[in-house]
């Protein structure tokens, strides 16, 4: 069975947008690609986790432990949304290695050790398991040049080669709790894995249909 993962936002699962309906919606195209794939969620921790990260860097916390409180939101999000869906694991592990051991159709994790986001740890699954697509899902329309959320004549790529996205976002995790489309570690596995990816806003679900289905969406490719 070929296998999907896809990284969504903390922003995205606890946004005004994702009330009940949402969540139902979410459910029921989870479980009905889960008949073809298994697949693999990994949640961010989204606003919350940039409010604590943000409260402790005001006292001068150090950057490692900033991101293990990161983390920490992470994995409540996760368990938060593996309760609400209630058709995964309910146990949120704590590394790729034991998501993948997890014998389930839907499998949901939050982040792993310091040093990057989840996009990584998304990543680094897609590259363990071989993945047929790796789907990182924003609470934006895809990859942009500048902010879309701050600038009305930011300009959407409709694909980007993960080489460009490197050139501008760096390899590097030096700074807990950067809010970035993509964080370079996870772009350098991209790279390496030659991993299809696939960047859309998580808050529209028939998106993430239409690129499971091979079809048209509004979001970005990045190439290798």
């Amino acid at each position: 069975m070929k296998s999907i993962v896809i990284s969504i936002g903390g922003s995205v699962i606890l946004s005004d947008e994702a009330d009940l309906s949402y969540f139902n919606n979410f459910k029921d195209i989870l479980k009905n690609f889960s008949k073809s794939y298994k697949i693999f969620l990994i949640v961010g921790g989204g606003k919350t986790a940039r409010f604590y990260i943000k409260t402790g860097r005001n006292h001068n916390l150090n950057e490692d432990f900033l991101d293990e409180i990161g983390i920490d939101i992470t994995k409540v999000n996760a368990k938060l949304l593996a309760y609400i869906l209630g058709i995964s694991n309910k146990r949120i592990p704590n590394t790729t290695d034991e998501a993948i051991a997890i014998d389930s159709h839907i499998v949901i994790m939050g982040g792993t050790t310091p040093g990057h986001s989840t996009d990584l740890v998304g990543a680094e699954l897609a590259e363990k398991i071989n993945a047929y697509k790796f789907l990182i899902a924003t609470n934006v329309d895809g990859v942009f040049d500048k902010d879309p959320n701050k600038y009305s004549n930011a300009k959407q790529f409709k694909e980007i080669k993960v080489k460009q996205l490197l050139k501008k976002f760096g390899s590097d995790w030096n700074k807990a709790g950067k809010n970035i489309v993509i964080d370079g570690p996870a772009l350098k596995i991209i790279n390496r894995a030659e991993i299809p990816t696939f960047v859309f806003n998580g808050k529209k679900l028939d998106q993430l249909e239409n690129i499971i289905n091979n079809k048209k969406f509004n979001g970005t490719i990045i190439k290798i």
